[in-house]
């Protein structure tokens, strides 16, 4: 029986079929193991807690095609970042008019793709863009994303996307006499975003510039409101219902009824949905005094774990022994990268007897992690990723 560390978590369990798989087959480390059945659950889940918005999944979160496949027999739609994830969709028997082009960089070129492929809906956030979306992908339904300030998100956006909520009025009147279909305003509150009221303070801005978009005798008809939707890791997440139940109310107060409304989940769907078990290369002490050990993985930031990144995402972890007696660690990756330490800040302990050759088991590791590990740095391959279900 695996020990699960940091048993107070409200993340779910690994499922009986992961498990038996893990146990059963005995793969080779490091390697994400997927549960198709919980992505098909989590995206249940979604559209029951908010049923009026219809769901575009994030493509970027797990691009296998295992899961694309598996959610479009489910109906889903799909947010898409690039040609190759056009593509992708398209191959795993995704309709067109399903895919939206979300990224608001983009080249013309890719634009003009799109569009050939049959693509009608893109993102937008600038002038530039804009014109490439005029020229290239006419009379195409576009979305302004706009800044929102939403400090609290687990890895938060800065200021990369989106522009003034003032510009994205200007943009989308321009993006109306270029011929195109103003469909209206989006934005993102950052992904892993544990505030409900993130949504609200950008429904409140979304409406005001529906207004002066009215005033200017151009009509809107959707609301994006992008992903963002959190999962539980080490820290506790609210439940999917009261973020819906947020984005429910502030809608009613500030659109009333008639607007069409679209999400944009990634993490949401696939987190917890994965499993990512890895091995003990190496445990040691870098001062006979120091209580804390080292534990060194054979995945790191650049196999998958690129979100650890100034220790902004947390996994559970759990491994064969008993949880006590136990004692602090820091834990790092295997390559020869100074930076390829997972966490050295936040406390974690681990079982005393852990060794060489051990598992350890990365839970709720379904997003952003096969997706972001690399080609080959240090010659260590890219993560696979294994399914059941």
């Amino acid at each position: 029986m695996h020990a699960v560390l940091d048993t107070s978590l409200s993340s779910p369990a690994v499922s009986a079929q992961l498990r038996a798989f893990l146990d059963d087959r005995a793969p080779a480390t490091p390697c994400l193991v997927l549960d198709l059945d919980a992505v098909r659950a989590n995206y249940r889940a979604l559209r029951a807690a908010l049923p009026e918005a219809a769901v575009f999944y994030a493509v970027k979160a797990n691009p296998a095609p295992e899961v694309v496949r598996a959610l479009v027999a489910e109906g889903s739609s799909f947010d898409v970042a690039s040609t190759g994830e056009i593509d992708l969709c398209l191959a795993q028997g995704a309709a067109a008019a399903s895919l939206s082009y979300g990224n608001p960089i983009k080249k013309a070129a890719d634009i003009g793709y799109a569009h050939a492929r049959g693509v009608r809906r893109f993102t937008f956030d600038s002038d530039g863009d804009l014109a490439n979306l005029a020229e290239h992908a006419p009379g195409a339904r576009v979305w302004c994303r706009f800044l929102v300030d939403a400090p609290e998100s687990g890895t938060p956006f800065g200021r990369k996307f989106g522009c003034a909520p003032e510009m994205a009025v200007r943009l989308l009147a321009r993006a109306r006499d270029l011929g195109l279909d103003a469909d209206g305003a989006c934005f993102h509150v950052g992904s892993q975003h544990v505030d409900p009221a993130a949504w609200v303070a950008g429904i409140t801005q979304a409406a005001r510039i529906a207004r002066e978009l009215a005033e200017r005798g151009v009509p809107t008809r959707s609301l994006n409101l992008g992903g963002g939707f959190p999962t539980g890791y080490r820290c506790p997440a609210p439940p999917l219902a009261d973020h819906a139940a947020a984005i429910r109310a502030a809608v009613a107060e500030h659109f009333g009824t008639g607007v069409e409304l679209l999400i944009e989940p990634g993490r949401a769907v696939v987190a917890t949905a994965g499993v990512i078990r890895s091995e003990v290369v190496l445990v040691s002490r870098k001062d006979d005094a120091d209580e804390h050990r080292w534990v060194y993985l054979d995945i790191g930031r650049y196999s998958g774990l690129a979100e650890t990144e100034n220790e902004y995402i947390a996994y559970r972890l759990r491994t064969a022994h008993p949880a006590t007696p136990d004692g602090p660690v820091i834990i790092a990756g295997p390559t020869c990268d100074g930076d390829d330490v997972l966490y050295q800040h936040t406390p974690y302990r681990l079982p005393l007897a852990l060794r060489a050759g051990d598992h350890v088991d990365i839970l709720d590791a379904g997003a952003y992690t096969a997706s972001y590990s690399s080609v080959s740095f240090n010659g260590f391959p890219p993560l696979p990723t294994l399914f059941v279900g």
